[in-house]
Parts: structure tokens; sequence; C-alpha cells
């Protein structure tokens, strides 16, 4: 059997149904892991074993008592930095927050812990969750454990790096321009970006979405009967609705006669790598042979929706830089604030042409989708890169340009998966994006799952240095 850090969550809880091993022994053997692994990796904050065990012990209880209090009772899980916990400071990933302790769980946080999962630590992000990348002013810089010289992505950095090494089977991202996917791809994992309100969270805006990542797709499916509970906080939550998640196990039959979208050229941005590009291929074949319809996409991104988005952005930041005292901003990660600051020369007229463009994209994603039941394309352009840079261009006025592929689903609200569908010559992952119609999380889960069972098992995961 695999060791008890290795196992997913629905493999613990047969476990603990047949008292094979406790919650006490799973969450022991994680943190143990976890011990080894993060002086390398660097991806937890309020790491603290002791409570993580008096919440193991308590779930013990209950499963002794043939009483579990919900369906991940006993599961580990970590919760991403900008997801409050009540008590806690919420750093947001820099050195400029005031470390105030919030008053009460965000909506994730709550259901996971209504659900008797075992909260092991929170996951490290960068400055304000505007890089996808590890680097932070605040926490120590993360790592991808496939190749500790590259990034695990972001800004869901360390939870995408949490997941692929094997910290518990559960963990929570979030994502506004493709901060579950990027990291998911590049970490090998998988993760849902659930359709806009599917998930609550507390604060919400505009593209913002909660997710689960995961190293299967039924672990997420798992979760995400949890995470999707209503919570009125969310003033952009969809109305509850009663979905039969389970359902994400339907086999590779159901992918006959479904039409897919393959697009390869998001339009701009960074040009697609030749091994990404071949992997993606390799993928809509896979899905063809088991007698799916692809058919070629043109792409529909313009360089002025991504430029527009990204100029709105920036000004919303720079807005946000305005009210700290001058010595917070200067604990700003440089970067984030020399994009920030950016923003300053912008007059009314072009910061409002700037926020139509999220409008833009939307109706674009929208109309580009309409002919298929799902879209196929790379999650990323790339491959991880170098952990030290804050993007792949390491240039503030050109911050976006790895997002091409991901950001027109925050827009549209359509969810939006990554799953692993090869790797590069020098063994890093690349990820498949699947994306579904607006409120179909459920057909994106049984597609997803039914490109795992054809493509079969995935490359050992990566084990912590012996030195």
């Amino acid at each position: 059997m695999a060791e008890l850090h290795e196992l997913s969550a629905r493999e613990l809880l047969q476990g603990y149904r047949a008292r094979r091993f406790s919650p006490v022994e799973a969450t022991r053997a994680v943190l143990a892991h976890i011990e080894r692994w993060e002086p390398h990796l660097h991806a937890t904050w309020l790491l603290r074993p002791d409570a993580a065990l008096e919440q193991a012990r308590a779930s013990e209880a209950r499963w002794l008592r043939g009483a579990p209090c919900g369906v991940l009772d006993g599961v580990p899980a970590t919760l991403k930095d900008n997801i409050a916990t009540a008590g806690d400071p919420t750093p947001l990933g820099t050195a400029a927050t005031d470390l105030a302790p919030a008053p009460q769980d965000a909506p994730p946080a709550a259901r996971l812990r209504e659900a008797g999962a075992v909260l092991v630590a929170k996951t490290t992000m960068p400055d304000f969750g505007m890089l996808s990348s590890g680097l932070s002013s605040f926490h120590a810089l993360a790592r991808n454990p496939w190749d500790l010289s590259k990034g695990p992505g972001g800004s869901s950095s360390g939870a995408g790096a949490a997941a692929a090494a094997g910290y518990g089977p559960l963990h929570v991202g979030t994502d506004i321009g493709g901060s579950l996917r990027l990291p998911a791809s590049w970490c090998g994992i998988f993760t849902l970006k659930p359709s806009l309100g599917r998930v609550p969270i507390d604060p919400p805006y505009t593209g913002r979405a909660a997710g689960p990542m995961t190293r299967s797709v039924a672990d997420a499916a798992l979760m995400m009967q949890v995470l999707s509970q209503p919570d009125t906080r969310d003033s952009m939550g969809l109305p509850a609705q009663a979905i039969d998640w389970d359902g994400y196990a339907a086999g590779p039959e159901t992918l006959r006669g479904l039409r897919f979208g393959l697009l390869l050229d998001a339009g701009c941005g960074l040009p697609v790598q030749p091994e990404v590009r071949a992997a993606v291929q390799a993928a809509a074949r896979t899905l063809e042979q088991a007698g799916a319809t692809i058919v070629p996409m043109q792409p529909f991104l313009t360089r002025a929706m991504l430029d527009g988005m990204d100029h709105f952005w920036r000004m919303r930041s720079y807005m946000d830089l305005r009210t700290l005292a001058p010595q917070q901003q200067a604990r700003v990660l440089p970067f984030i604030r020399d994009w920030a600051m950016s923003a300053a020369a912008l007059d009314g007229p072009q910061v409002y042409e700037a926020s139509q463009q999220f409008h833009a994209t939307r109706v674009a994603t929208v109309r580009a989708c309409a002919p298929f039941d799902y879209v196929l394309s790379p999650v990323a352009p790339i491959t991880a890169f170098t952990a030290e840079l804050p993007s792949p261009t390491n240039d503030p006025l050109r911050p976006l340009e790895h997002i091409a592929f991901t950001v027109p689903f925050n827009m549209s609200e359509q969810p939006a998966a990554s799953v692993n569908c090869g790797y590069s010559g020098a063994g890093l992952p690349i990820g498949l994006q699947i994306a579904g119609q607006r409120f179909d999380d459920l057909g994106v889960l049984r597609v997803a799952h039914a490109y795992e069972q054809l493509r079969g098992p995935q490359r050992p995961w990566p084990t912590p240095p012996t030195a």
C-alpha cells in the first residue's frame, strides 16, 4: 500500500471507515512529509502541527463513535493565504499588510471546517496575488517540486507545490486570471476554476473564483460537494443547486459525440512552445480516438483586450497602494510596485476604455465557445520558468503575456480545468485546459476524468531531496 501521505482523500476516508488507520496517523504522516519537503519548497505559512493534531484527534473520536461530521472528516487540507481563517492574519502575500486577525472564516474555510477537514496549514502566494510566481515580499520564495530551480506558478503558488509534493490530498486556491490553472499546469496536478459564483468567496470580485487543487479529478469532485455549498456573503454567488458531483465518474464513453474546439493560438501573448503544443495536440487526438469531434478554433483574444485588463488592474492596484503609508508602500515587492505605479499617468478616458475590455473579452469568449460542448487549449504557452522571476517576461510593462489562454474564462464566467497531459523533455509538467459552457462544472469534471482514464498513470510524483 502507498504511504499515508500519498493516499487520496477517498482512500483515506475508506481507511478511516474500515479502521485500518486513523486521522491522527494520516495527519502525522502528512506533517512528517511536509517537514522533509518544506525547507526546499517554502509552500506553507501558519504550519501548526499541534493544532492540526488536535483537529485530527477530534476527528478520530468521531470516527470511533461511527459519527463523522462531514464528507471530509479527518482529511488533511490546506487553504491559500488570502482565504481568511478566524483569528489568523491574512497577509495577502505582502509585507505591506497589517497582520490583524480575521474576525471569521471566509466561505471556503468555513465549509472545510464544517466537513471535518484537518486544516494543516495556509499556503503561500505572491504580493496581492498579482503574479503567476511564488515570489513574495512576505513569504519565502516558493519552488516547484519537479525542479527546484523553477517556480510553481501563481498566485496559488504554495497550493500547487503542496499538492504536487504530497502535503495531503486537498488544497484550496483562488483564480482571477489563471491563478489556479497555471500552478496546476506547472506542478502537474488537477484543478477546476468553477463557474463564477459556484464556490462562494469573500470578498467577491469580477472574475475571481476559489477552487480545489488536487492530484486527481476524483478528489476535486469530492471537494466540490463541500465548497459549492451556498454562503450569503458572496454577492455573486449562484443559487443553491443540487449537483450530483459523484457523477464525475463517467467513463470514456461519455466523450462520444461531443464537439470540442481546439485552440492552439490565444491571439496574443507569448508564443506556444513546441513541446506544449505537441502535448495538447496529443491529448486532443486521444479524445478524438474515443469518439469526440475535434474542430480547430481561430484565436479570439486581442492585444487590446489583454492590455486593457492589465491597465485596469494596474489602476486598481495603484489606488490600493495610494492608501498605504510610505513605509508600507516601500515593503511591496518592487515588481508589483513598479507595475501599479505605472498607472499614475492614465487619465479618465483611458481607464474607462481599459475597463470595457473585460466585457469585450467576455463577449468574444462566449461567442467563440458557443459552437462547442468544450474547448481544449494549453493552460500556459510555456512550461515552468525560473523561480526567482516575478513573471516569464520579467517586465512590469508586459506582465500578463502568459495568461492569454486562461483569463478569458474568468471574464466569461465559464468553468475551466487544468489536467496534466504530458511533460517537456526536461521533465516539466504540461497542462491541458478544458473549458465548458457556463454552469457546466460537472461536465468539465466528467471530461477531465475521462481523459485521466485514457491518459493512464502519470509519472511518479517527485520526492524530497535526500541531502
